[in-house]
């Protein structure tokens, strides 16, 4: 019986109540609830991960650059590839894969 007591004693503490309040408003109503800390959080790891992957790519950029600055056979060949150029004396034939058949 004085157990009971001594636990009622406790829960009826206006303190505890009042913290008991505060936590349940804080962790679910919350408009910084942790529901959407938890999404925040998987949104920076995706954007983290994005900027990572445009590093790299700006980083491929800057020595294809680098390297079609400095080398005139490697401007020649990207520009052959990418815009078809060609020399006065050659024909450039172009196959589109995706209209060959299979046979």
């Amino acid at each position: 019986m004085q157990r009971a007591q001594k636990i009622l004693s406790i829960l009826a503490n206006k303190y505890l109540i009042a913290l008991i309040v505060f936590g349940v408003i804080m962790l679910f109503t919350d408009h910084n609830n942790i529901f959407e800390q938890m999404d925040r959080k998987q949104e920076l790891k995706e954007l983290q991960e994005k900027k990572a992957y445009y590093q790299q790519e700006i980083e491929k950029t800057k020595k294809q650059l680098a390297d079609l600055s400095n080398n005139s056979s490697a401007l020649e060949k990207y520009a052959r590839e990418k815009f078809l150029m060609k020399r006065d004396s050659e024909d450039v034939f172009v196959v589109d894969s995706n209209n060959v058949s299979k046979k």
